[in-house]
């Protein structure tokens, strides 16, 4: 060990095994969907921004998610397209360490935002007399700063442990973004510290948020069943199964992912897990959380009429302004 290098100046992603003319069809689809992602979440941020109707907890923690989706794809497409437009695959060992820090802080951080809303729901449903108080704005700010700030600090420690070890095997890591898997997997060093503080944390932060969301829907579904009116039921669960799907979804892969002694076994079949977590599913939040709502449907339906007028007046000024000296002169 001592006759290599303790540290490599960088990585190689090799990303996915598959031909050139492939890849630049792969490059296509995954820039669709980057900017449709972009561009749903924006859409929610701007409506939310901008429509007093939405300054409510719920849309207050919908609009959080929505920053953390665009941050949350942004740590790992950009560069995977630039390894399959460009055929450079490499990555700097800072710019890996730091891709694998924001990615696992922001995923912490949507784990702890999914629970808060699963309260906020909670209390929405079978508190509704004190949910003024429950679900205040300071409150919502405290949860909110504190979903962010036990992220930061919860990734921290296995990410400086992860950076110090040696890599003398080989810089090549089989992953299209830097996975701690792969990178215990290149240590030359005794990785067993660092592999079970990963489990330790992936287990209670993924399998703790779990249960405290399942306890909310729990209670939630017992109110649901007390409904008299058969249509408001079937509405309820509607919404409560499709939100329950995609939590289960995100928490099935990461704990199929990362509640494991040990990640550096089966590291080829997480590939495609890992896609699902980092580009369909901040593609499908604004869709299944916020587009489908009523409130936001008929927001932007307003929203789209009142630029449409504003684009015609424009218009029709613009037309009115060159068509006026023109009449002028033929007049004289």
């Amino acid at each position: 060990m001592e006759n290599h290098t303790s540290t490599v100046e960088e990585f190689i992603l090799l990303g996915f095994p598959i031909q050139q003319e492939t890849e630049i069809l792969l490059s296509v689809v995954l820039l669709c969907l980057y900017l449709l992602t972009l561009f749903s979440n924006m859409v929610i941020l701007c409506i939310v921004y901008a429509d007093s109707r939405l300054h409510t907890p719920m849309y207050f923690f919908l609009c959080n998610l929505s920053a953390l989706d665009l941050f949350f794809t942004s740590v790992t497409v950009p560069k995977m397209l630039q390894n399959l437009l460009s055929g450079d695959k490499s990555i700097s060992f800072a710019g890996c360490m730091a891709q694998s820090y924001f990615y696992f802080f922001l995923g912490t951080v949507e784990f702890f935002l999914l629970t808060s809303m699963s309260y906020d729901r909670y209390a929405a449903i079978c508190s509704p007399l004190h949910y003024p108080i429950l679900m205040s704005s300071r409150v919502c700010a405290q949860m909110m700063m504190a979903c962010w700030l036990g992220g930061l600090l919860s990734i921290l420690c296995p990410t400086i442990m992860i950076s110090r070890l040696s890599y003398c095997r080989s810089n090549v890591i089989d992953h299209f973004f830097c996975d701690s898997g792969p990178l215990l997997e290149l240590s030359c060093t005794d990785t067993h510290l660092v592999e079970m503080i990963d489990f330790m944390l992936s287990s209670l932060v993924i399998l703790g948020s779990l249960t405290l969301m399942m306890i909310s829907y729990v209670f939630i579904i017992s109110i649901i069943l007390h409904i008299p009116t058969s249509t408001g039921r079937n509405k309820a669960f509607s919404t409560c199964a499709t939100h329950l799907t995609l939590v289960l979804m995100s928490c099935s892969i990461s704990i199929f992912m990362y509640v494991t002694p040990s990640q550096k076994s089966t590291l080829q079949i997480h590939k495609i897990p890992a896609v699902l977590s980092s580009i369909v599913n901040p593609l499908l939040n604004p869709f299944i959380y916020t587009l489908r709502n009523d409130i936001v449907k008929k927001v932007l339906r307003e929203t789209f009429s009142h630029s449409k007028a504003l684009v015609f007046r424009s218009v029709g000024g613009l037309f009115l302004t060159c068509v006026a000296p023109c009449r002028k002169r033929s007049v004289a």
